[in-house]
């Protein structure tokens, strides 16, 4: 009860005048205003199952994961949000607020009700290839690719598409081909599931992928190989 007590009166002022616009399993995300910028508030909140001690170190580590994935993906050139500020004592970190942009699964669905013009998407799917394939050359694993984590910003020509990564909550640091070949296989799964009909669509995306990346054979082939094992956990039951 203690802990529990020590918790609630623990929340910072920044995040009482935030709004909350998602609560997931591992933090709670909010949009609120910093230094009179308007900003994504991400909350690693404890875990009250688990001791304190352990609890803060786990959480500290999930949060400097983070933030180096982010800051790796920027360095790299690729679109991911700005880290405005982080707060290690309340495990927040306070990022851009992407405006003016669309989740690409929202889009995807958009775009198939209306009968849009199929080369937007394969454009779409290009693009989506390209910066996937940018990631994992600076061995960036990103652990929860759908297109929900995925920001498409409007009024961008199809040759000039914008598409930023969102979410590196679960992300890691990794050189491994079987790392990058899963953070595929959860994509193509997730893809496949959230847009029926798609998988021309997301063959189109790992030709690019493939294409873009300097390492992609070893971790297509290592997709290859998740693929078959996933089929046999299906058929065994």
């Amino acid at each position: 009860m203690a802990h529990t007590d020590s918790v609630k009166a623990s929340v910072p002022s920044y995040l009482k005048e935030a709004q909350m616009i998602k609560q997931g399993a591992e933090a709670r995300v909010y949009r609120g205003t910093f230094l009179g910028r308007s900003v994504i508030i991400k909350e690693r909140f404890p875990k009250l199952y688990r001791h304190p001690e352990v609890d803060e170190k786990l959480t500290r580590r999930r949060t400097t994961q983070e933030v180096r994935s982010i800051l790796r993906c920027r360095r790299a050139g690729i679109s991911a949000p700005v880290v405005y500020f982080v707060d290690y004592t309340t495990h927040c970190i306070f990022l851009e607020d992407i405006i003016h942009s669309v989740s690409v699964r929202d889009h995807i669905a958009s775009a198939q009700a209306s009968e849009q013009n199929p080369q937007h998407l394969q454009t779409l799917a290009d693009k989506i290839g390209e910066i996937l394939a940018q990631m994992h050359d600076e061995d960036v694993i990103h652990g929860d690719l759908t297109t929900s984590n995925m920001l498409l910003v409007s009024g961008a020509e199809d040759q000039n598409m914008k598409l930023v990564l969102i979410d590196f909550g679960l992300s890691y640091i990794s050189a491994l081909p079987e790392d990058k070949g899963v953070d595929l296989y959860v994509l193509e799964k997730a893809f496949l599931s959230t847009h029926p009909r798609t998988e021309t669509l997301f063959e189109r995306l790992l030709k690019s992928y493939s294409a873009s990346s300097k390492k992609s054979s070893a971790v297509i082939k290592k997709l290859d190989e998740v693929r078959l094992r996933g089929r046999k956990r299906s058929m065994v039951g």
